[in-house]
């Protein structure tokens, strides 16, 4: 059995479609079924479940929202991590914990090791950090899994925003020099039942293959589109926002490639998909 937290965020929700999928036992639960930041609720769950493995999707991903809310955010993805790694332990179960690319500080332009400087800029960033080294600090049996730019068809995303306002406008402005890879979640989530599958322990980046900025990766999605929205492409000073985001988001696949993982496809591959998937939820 294996247990997915999150199961209603964009990963978490193709996590349990998957595992479906390939009929393997499994429950995803959302926080209507279990507060990960209450410590004697996850501890109760989790030994009368005893999940083989637990997939950890659920965080605060509001990553401005958390520079006002603190708390709340270190309460989730620091206490609600630690909770979650305690019990594992505490059953002897696998645990895969999604991180991010806000754990580095962006800076250069060659792509992030697993074991590159980690000086998060946010407070988002700074949680899953910490989140990171509850799991190292715990677990013997972990996976930490970092993607960046994710989309999905169960949520709100850059893509789904651009699509909108492609329709409603003539131009918009996106920055340029912050760059990185977009992730399909429905490209992760095989790669996540894999190392549930496997013992396979450690580090890695996954995100789909390819660099672009968020201006590129705009202009893709209104041409692919066939939306008639212009990009205007802006340097991030002239983009303020309350959270600092990273420029440099690239991520080395190195650990992945080694561990004999299959890589994730072309984004520009994932984001075709992805556009066919969204069109086939509006016929449904």
């Amino acid at each position: 059995m294996i247990l997915v937290t999150g199961v209603n965020g964009q990963l978490g929700f193709d996590v349990i479609k998957e595992l479906n999928k390939r009929n393997i036992k499994c429950l995803g639960i959302g926080r209507e079924e279990l507060d990960i930041t209450n410590s004697n609720a996850v501890y109760e769950y989790i030994l009368a479940l005893k999940p083989k493995c637990i997939i950890h999707c659920a965080a605060y991903t509001a990553v401005d929202r958390a520079e006002d809310e603190k708390k709340i955010c270190y309460n989730v993805n620091v206490l609600g991590t630690e909770n979650i790694a305690n019990a594992c332990k505490k059953i002897n179960s696998k645990m895969i914990y999604i991180s991010t690319d806000y754990v580095f500080d962006g800076q250069g332009d060659i792509p992030f090791e697993i074991d590159g400087s980690m000086k998060p800029l946010s407070v988002y960033g700074k949680s899953k950090y910490e989140g990171e080294l509850k799991v190292k600090g715990i677990l013997d049996k972990y996976f930490i899994v970092r993607i960046s730019w994710v989309f999905g068809v169960n949520g709100n995303n850059f893509v789904k925003t651009m699509l909108r306002l492609g329709k409603e406008k003539e131009s918009l402005s996106v920055v340029c020099d912050q760059i990185g890879s977009p992730t399909y979640t429905v490209d992760l989530a095989p790669l996540l039942c894999n190392m549930a599958l496997s013992e396979k322990y450690g580090v890695y980046h996954a995100t789909n293959e390819g660099f672009c900025s968020w201006a590129e990766f705009a202009s893709e999605i209104m041409k692919k589109a066939n939306l008639n929205c212009l990009i205007n492409p802006i340097p991030t000073e002239e983009y303020p926002t309350k959270a600092i985001r990273p420029l440099n988001s690239k991520l080395s696949k190195k650990s992945l490639i080694d561990a004999e993982f299959e890589i994730l496809p072309i984004w520009k591959d994932a984001l075709d998909r992805y556009l066919i998937e969204l069109r086939g939820e509006r016929d449904e």
